[in-house]
């Protein structure tokens, strides 16, 4: 019915931007046919276009021309897990199939929740699954995937052997895709096909009898997904995966599955471009329009081309920058140790107003509401009108305030340097305030009632961002200065114990911890499904955040004491090398 083809961009003439072009020939005679294939086609366009997961290919474009249809996406440099599970001598380790499964249970896990209707794949199988040159799982061939409805029957679709007994009667359910995936994971260890086998006959060729390498606790998940009736079987891919991880952990599989991504990923990553500053970078960088701006403490902003690093231009203060800048309607504004707010036009570098404050500048300014808001070592929170550069209001602090307040539409959050931790109005009058027992530098962040922040005091607080008291404390081994990260009910932090923490954001639950080789001064990010994270040991780490398994680490020649910034699938880290890096996420 069609190929797939792999071409170039012509949009990007300065730059080889490779993608995928699937073409669909409809040579079918019935005319109901051929709009049944179009319809199908469409779908698949339609389904692609709403969906954002790593795991899954994005769409660029949909057209028509005469009789052939064709979905322009991403292209995926790789091979599909049937070619390597026949280019293979022998058996896949278990530890590269637990690592891929885990992953499809991911991408399940998102198709199975997607809103307003689920979407079932329907055709999970090995050469429907990509294994791209950075070892990762990408789903693709969403041709028959559709959304799911309670109650409502579909045609007998799928492949014969991947498929389970209800699919044959058009009832798939989530559950089918559980089933589908034993099925890929008992071809993928075993060799042996279910095309070429009696159908759901998987109990009579147990794996461990053609692969005696494979744990039990693997071989149970699998026989559990592969159960003939949908109850039997994990009832969510979530449920799935919880068992993969325990299985992995059980048999030490999960430290391999970490060392091996990361040794094919580190070994191979190279920075796409570096731009080398005078002294240290302690600054987050942030991007506006296709440039990416980052202070350094040799007293300038600088301003970089986004895609090929080029300098752009430069701004020079009469302090260190340690702030990490913001931009806004042409603007860039952020804070120096000459005690000023600086703001300079985006695109030129010329400065615009200042405004002064009584002491150093580390906090990130905030932008909202018209102002921008900010604190200063002269113990004040200050709000400063966009347009005027006058302030509107200061709030007064116990001390320092080095902690970038967090702005809600009827609040404004920010800790000090004593440890005191205040909720002020848009009028800059007190709402309430917290005392933790030792400094808050942590930026905080908000969301659903609860303000969420971290302190020398080795705690990461989460408080009700109403009234301000104590919803939970976590404890960690030692104090943090990083600013809370928060992704799908999941918080990521740091601490001077040189651990990155995830903990369950309503519950203070800890989910997992990964031990980097010194302390954690930057705060953590997430991007996709991925945290990434620098440390005083060098290095940047790249986690998956649902598990925390290391996919890589980069490593510079200096501590990594900020935040990095992650854009169009790329990374950009300063470092105290006088670095800043780009790297592909």
């Amino acid at each position: 019915m069609g190929s797939v083809y792999r071409a170039r961009d012509l949009h990007f003439p300065n730059v080889v931007k490779l993608v995928a072009v699937k073409e669909m020939i409809n040579r079918a005679p019935d005319p109901l046919v051929r709009k049944t294939i179009v319809q199908n086609f469409e779908r698949e366009a339609n389904i692609l276009a709403t969906l954002n997961q790593p795991s899954i290919p994005r769409i660029y474009d949909y057209f028509t021309e005469a009789e052939r249809s064709y979905l322009v996406i991403e292209f995926i440099n790789g091979k599909d897990l049937e070619t390597i599970i026949t280019e293979t001598d022998g058996f896949l380790p278990e530890e590269k199939a637990l690592g891929w499964a885990l992953e499809l249970c991911d991408v399940l896990s998102f198709l199975h929740n997607h809103k307003p209707d689920p979407i079932i794949f329907r055709d999970m199988k090995p050469s429907n699954v990509m294994i791209n040159q950075q070892e990762r799982v990408v789903l693709v061939d969403f041709g028959i995937a559709k959304p799911f409805q309670t109650g409502q029957k579909g045609t007998m679709i799928g492949t014969e052997g991947y498929s389970p007994p209800e699919q044959y009667r058009g009832e798939a359910t989530p559950l089918a895709d559980i089933y589908s995936l034993g099925a890929t994971l008992h071809h993928a260890l075993t060799r042996r096909d279910p095309r070429l086998e009696p159908p759901f006959s998987f109990a009579e060729r147990p794996v461990r009898k053609i692969n005696p390498a494979v744990s039990i606790e693997l071989e149970t998940i699998i026989n559990t997904a592969l159960q003939y009736n949908p109850e039997d079987r994990f009832q969510s891919a979530e449920a799935m995966k919880d068992a993969l991880m325990n299985a992995a952990r059980k048999t030490g599989a999960l430290n391999r599955i970490g060392m091996f991504t990361a040794s094919i990923q580190a070994g191979g990553l190279k920075p796409l471009w570096t731009f080398t500053c005078e002294d240290e970078i302690r600054a987050a960088p942030a991007q506006y329009e296709g440039v990416v701006y980052v202070g350094s403490y040799d007293h300038n902003l600088y301003a970089l081309n986004l895609a090929d690093g080029k300098f752009l231009w430069k701004y020079p203060t009469d302090g260190g920058i340690a702030t990490r800048p913001a931009a806004f309607d042409g603007n860039v504004y952020f804070g120096s140790e000459d005690h000023r707010l600086h703001v300079v036009n985006a695109r030129t570098g010329k400065v615009v107003w200042t405004y002064f404050t009584e002491g150093r500048v580390r906090s990130s300014p905030r932008i909202a509401e018209n102002h921008v808001f900010f604190g200063s070592d002269d113990q004040h929170v200050h709000a400063v009108n966009l347009l005027t550069g006058r302030a509107s209001w200061k709030f007064e602090t116990a001390a320092p305030v080095r902690s970038t307040p967090f702005v809600t539409n009827e609040a404004v959050f920010a800790g000090c340097e004593s440890g005191e931790f205040y909720c002020v109005d848009f009028r800059g009058e007190l709402k309430w305030r917290y005392k933790a027992k030792l400094a808050v530098t942590s930026s905080p962040i908000a969301a659903e009632g609860i303000v969420y922040f971290g302190s020398l005091d080795s705690s990461l607080y989460a408080l009700d961002a109403r009234a301000g008291w104590v919803i939970w404390r976590f404890r960690m081994g030692k104090g943090s200065i990083a600013s809370p990260a928060l992704a799908e009910g999941l918080l990521f932090t740091g601490a001077a114990d040189g651990m990155i923490y995830a903990v369950e954001a309503r519950t203070a639950k800890e989910t997992w911890r990964f031990r980097a080789d010194h302390q954690i001064s930057g705060s953590p990010v997430i991007y996709k499904d991925s945290v990434y994270c620098g440390s005083a040991d060098g290095h940047l780490y790249c986690l998956e955040y649902r598990s925390g398994r290391l996919r890589w680490k980069f490593k510079t020649q200096g501590a990594i004491t900020s935040a990095p910034l992650v854009y169009d699938d790329i990374v950009y880290v300063g470092s105290s090398d006088h670095i800043v890096y780009a790297l592909l996420a």
